[in-house]
This record gives structure tokens, C-alpha cells and sequence, in this order.
């Protein structure tokens, strides 16, 4: 039952609903109890992404797509700070060397998934044959590879120690193991109605204050030190960015992983016209540097844990300048 209903402008030509105390996109009832669309990847790239990732024994189609999720959320067009290009966020250098005319038109172009794709497949098989003497797990070798170069992996013997390489590593294992115990999809992405109702079980916790670390599914928690600026949440019971998020979430039944990066692996990145109420929304440079992760209420706002020295509260989607992209939680995510 909706109560409580009432029309409130939150900015230049924005007006939502106050639907149950939460904020929610004015779009009538059939746009919040539509079922959400269970593709794990945009459709345009899924025969692609099928067919490479049967390029060699060391991959799958779900490894594949997980990985340009990761990489890029399946943006062509996407540049690093760091000078990586494409959907699979290819170095020129590297593709110089590995990438391939997939598409038989004679050119080689880094920006063209349909070039971009299987040369990245033939790359990750390239390094698995690179690094297949390095101990420990063959896939995540190879994904370490991908990320910090083969050279780093057989120097550490393994998954180097690189908070960025191992964060990357675990993110794509999540959601390609995940896809797999799917029956081959990447899971089935979260209907409307719960997208509205983890909006209002974070609603509910507007006034709490941010703590780096702080937050579960249980509800607020005291944090950790510390913050990339040096702050510690340590004695502050509330929630970070992503603790909110996996707050939100488990008021319906779905896990999401703890950190904001790999919330943004767990999901099925979404074209920012189709959002709706409760997709997550990420900031950062690409999808191996998000920092930040909010869920979008409508109308151009979010609601989230914005930093230190706040409280959960409504933001516009431009309250930062790297916006990276949305996404929708995916079912049968798994803590990492």
C-alpha cells in the first residue's frame, strides 16, 4: 500500500514523488512494477563476446564479459586517465602489438568492439600461455596479468600486492563465477519494485552519519581507519558509501559485495536512459578506480553516504564531476 503521496521539486525542472517517505522518479505505476530486462550484456555485443570467448580453453564467454564489464562497462568509446582505450581498455602500445582487424575491414581500431573484443580474448590467451608456469590459480594469474602485466606476475610468483591488481582479480572471478552457477547468463538484474524498495530501506537511514567502513546488511556500523585522506571511522557507528548500498540491498534478499568497485562488477551496467529507481550509479576514472557509489531516486538526484563529516542525505548525480555510469544490481551475487 503507497502513503503519503505528494509532488516536490529537488531542482531545475526535476519533480519527483515522495512515494512511502522515499523519493521516487514520477514515471506511474507501470514503470516501477515492470520486470527489469535479465541481458548480462548490452545485446549489440553479446554474439561477439560468445564467440571470443571460446577463443581458447583459458576462457569462457562469462570470464569475457566480465572482464569488459570491469574494464570499461562495455563503453567503446571510454579513455583512462592512464591512456587505456576501448571497451576492453587496451594501452596503444599493447594494441600495437596484440590487437587484431576482427571485423575483416582492414582496419585495426581500438575503439571497435568488434575488433576490441577478440583481440582481447586472443590476448588473455596469449598471457595465460605467458604466465602457466606461475603457482596458484591459472585464471587469476591471467587476469593479474591483464591488469599489471605478465612480468608483474612472475616476479611475485602470483597476484602481485597491488590493492588495484587484486581488487581487479577478485571483482572478475565474482561475477564470472556468478554468471556460471546462472546457467551461463550473468545472473537476472533486480526487478523495479525492489529497486524502490531498497531506495526506501536507504531512505530510512537519512540523517545517519558516514563512517569510512561503516555499514552491512544488518544496518549501521562502526567503521575502520582509515580513508584515502586519513580519515577513520573508527568510534563513528554509520555507514560509507557502499555500506549503505549493501544495507539497501539486503532489505531485499539481494548480497552485494562491500566495496563500491566490486558492487559496480556485480551488476549489469545500464545506458543512463533507462535507469530507474534504485539502479546504483559510480564515480571514478573507469571501473578498476571507482570510488564512490550512490542509488539513483529520480529526477536527476541520488541518495547516498556522501563522505566524512555527513550524513546520509540526497545529492544531485553532479554533486561530483566523474560520474563513470549506472548499474543494476544483478541476483545471486555473492560477498566477496
Amino acid at each position: 500500500m503507497r502513503s503519503g503521496t505528494a509532488a516536490v521539486a529537488v531542482g531545475a525542472g526535476a519533480t519527483v514523488l515522495v512515494i512511502g517517505g522515499a523519493l521516487v522518479q514520477a514515471a506511474g505505476d507501470d514503470a516501477v512494477l515492470n520486470t527489469a530486462l535479465s541481458l548480462s550484456v548490452p545485446s549489440k555485443y553479446r554474439a561477439l563476446i560468445e564467440k571470443a570467448g571460446s577463443t581458447c580453453p583459458d576462457i569462457t564467454p562469462n570470464l569475457l564479459a566480465a572482464l569488459l564489464s570491469q574494464e570499461s562497462g562495455f563503453d567503446p568509446k571510454i579513455k583512462s586517465p592512464a591512456g587505456a582505450r576501448g571497451i576492453a581498455q587496451f594501452m596503444p602500445s599493447t594494441w600495437e602489438k596484440y590487437g587484431i582487424d576482427g571485423n575483416g575491414d582492414g582496419r585495426r581500431d581500438i575503439e571497435d568492439p568488434e575488433d576490441a573484443i577478440p583481440s582481447a580474448a586472443g590476448y588473455l590467451c596469449t598471457l595465460a600461455k605467458d604466465v602457466k608456469d606461475v603457482p596458484g590459480d591459472k585464471q587469476s594469474n591471467m587476469l593479474a596479468a591483464y591488469n599489471a602485466g605478465p612480468q608483474a606476475v612472475i616476479d611475485a610468483k602470483g597476484v602481485p600486492n597491488i590493492a588495484e591488481t587484486r581488487d581487479y582479480v577478485r571483482a572478475i572471478n565474482a561475477l564470472a563465477s556468478q554468471a556460471s552457477k546462472e546457467g551461463g547468463k550473468a545472473g537476472t538484474t533486480i526487478t523495479a519494485q525492489q529497486g524502490v524498495t531498497a531506495v526506501k530501506a536507504a531512505q530510512d537511514m537519512l540523517g545517519t552519519p558516514y563512517s569510512w567502513g561503516g555499514g552491512g546488511p544488518s544496518g549501521p556500523s562502526t567503521g575502520t581507519c582509515c580513508s584515502p585522506r586519513g580519515r577513520s571511522g573508527a568510534g563513528i557507528s554509520g555507514f560509507d558509501c557502499s555500506g549503505l548500498v549493501l544495507y539497501a540491498y539486503a532489505k531485499v534478499g539481494i548480497t552485494l559485495p562491500r566495496t563500491a568497485e566490486a558492487q559496480y562488477a556485480a551488476s549489469k551496467p545500464v545506458d543512463p536512459k533507462d535507469m530507474q529507481i534504485g539502479d546504483l550509479v559510480f564515480y571514478g576514472s573507469s571501473a578498476s578506480s571507482i570510488h564512490h557509489v550512490g542509488m539513483y531516486i529520480g529526477g536527476g538526484y541520488m541518495i547516498n553516504a556522501a563522505r566524512p563529516d555527513t550524513k546520509v542525505r540526497f545529492d544531485p548525480l553532479d554533486s561530483m564531476s566523474d560520474l563513470f555510469g549506472a548499474a543494476r544490481p544483478i541476483h545471486g551475487t555473492k560477498e566477496i
